[in-house]
């Protein structure tokens, strides 16, 4: 029987703790959440090795370290209410639980969504609301947000998710596809959007976001 607990210990030290992730905050959610948790049966053993794990066709688990570096970056605090894109198997929604006031946490996939509400409920994550809907139209059923986290890369940010943002709120993303892709922080003031690049963060995509074809004479 593979010793969990272990494993989760060596990925915090060994892949977290080694790509400059200093807060507190986010070292101990991911000492507490038990990834082997939100992965296939299959996949258990594979759930703390430092790659992508795909928990549905063309959905994945982030690796461990650059999930914890755009948390990190994000700057959660108990005070945030916090709308997740793309809720995936749950994991991350888990993670945001522990970090932030409270999550929604938005999934298309209705099979993926009542399979995390499952798992996220059986191990009392009660401050997490999984609800269904398209990715790019975020949930406005809920807003304003302190905090926007996009779940996985995207080619362009939609307004939508924007304008669910409260004054002083921002979004976390991934902008881009493979090893060019920037993470970035939008913040809102006032009305008007800044936007600051951070690190590259080779992620991936998740559905729904690319940019419409330009029609080319």
């Amino acid at each position: 029987m593979m010793d969990f607990e272990a494993a989760r210990t060596k990925m915090v030290e060994n892949q977290i703790r080694t790509t400059d992730v200093t807060s507190h905050s986010v070292l101990r959610a991911f000492y507490n959440v038990p990834r082997e948790a939100f992965v296939p049966a299959k996949a258990k053993s594979l759930a703390y090795i430092d790659k992508d794990i795909e928990v549905a066709s063309g959905r994945y688990l982030m690796e461990a370290s650059p999930l914890a570096k755009l948390l990190q970056l994000a700057a959660i605090t108990k005070d945030d209410v916090v709308l997740e894109i793309g809720t995936g198997s749950g994991y991350a929604t888990a993670v945001l639980s522990l970090i932030a006031g409270s999550v929604v946490s938005l999934e298309a996939d209705e099979v993926l969504a009542s399979q995390a509400t499952g798992t996220l409920s059986s191990l009392g994550y009660d401050n997490v609301a999984v609800v269904t809907g398209e990715l790019e139209k975020g949930y406005a059923a809920e807003a304003p947000y302190d905090l926007v986290f996009v779940n996985g890369a995207v080619e362009e940010v939609p307004a939508a998710l924007l304008e669910q943002l409260r004054d002083g709120g921002r979004l976390i993303v991934v902008v881009g596809y493979g090893n060019a892709a920037q993470a970035k922080v939008l913040v809102k003031e006032q009305g008007s959007i800044s936007e600051s690049a951070y690190f590259n963060a080779s992620v991936k995509p998740l559905p729904g976001f690319r940019k419409a074809k330009e029609f080319v004479f």
